[in-house]
């Protein structure tokens, strides 16, 4: 049964695609866009403390910031703050406003989040305090996973674009 279902999908799709009407324009080759020539930066963390971590805090393509996941750890002492995932929530926010920083970007910039939970449980809490750091609304996935690094309640990792700034400002 399942097999005649995927066989009805696979049908539908090819004749669904052979019936379309590409037009000429369309079946040219694209020009070489500015994304396929773009640098990849992978930059080192301002923190002393991580410069010999695998991975890097953000990584740059263009105009756009990937910054690794951070947590709620206060990095003058290494360690996670005490309260929960409201204070959790909010230094992992601000330790992501440290580092969009360190870049020239700030809270506004962020265009995607992607949200890791230890409990579901925590969604409320979490997202009243987010709204406050991002009213902007960025695109976001939240997920719960079972063990976060360092035990912590919460990870964050966002996306952010540095807006082109005009050369007559």
């Amino acid at each position: 049964m399942k097999l005649l279902v995927l066989n009805r999908v696979v049908l539908f799709l090819f004749f669904g695609m052979a019936s379309c009407n590409f037009s000429e324009k369309n079946t040219e080759p694209l020009p070489d866009s500015e994304a396929e020539t773009q640098q990849i930066i992978f930059h080192s963390s301002h923190e002393p403390a991580k410069a010999n971590v695998p991975f890097s805090d953000v990584v740059q393509v263009g105009n756009l910031y990937f910054l690794s996941g951070q947590i709620g750890m206060d990095h003058s002492t290494r360690e996670l703050v005490e309260g929960g995932i409201e204070s959790e929530t909010t230094q992992t926010l601000e330790n992501i406003k440290d580092v969009l920083q360190q870049h020239g970007l700030a809270l506004g910039d962020v265009v995607k989040a992607t949200v890791i939970l230890a409990d579901m449980e925590d969604f409320d809490t979490f997202s009243r305090i987010y709204s406050q750091y991002l009213p902007q609304k960025p695109a976001r996935t939240t997920f719960a996973a079972k063990g976060l690094a360092r035990a912590a309640k919460i990870e964050i990792e966002v996306i952010a674009v540095k807006k082109e700034t005009n050369s007559s400002d």
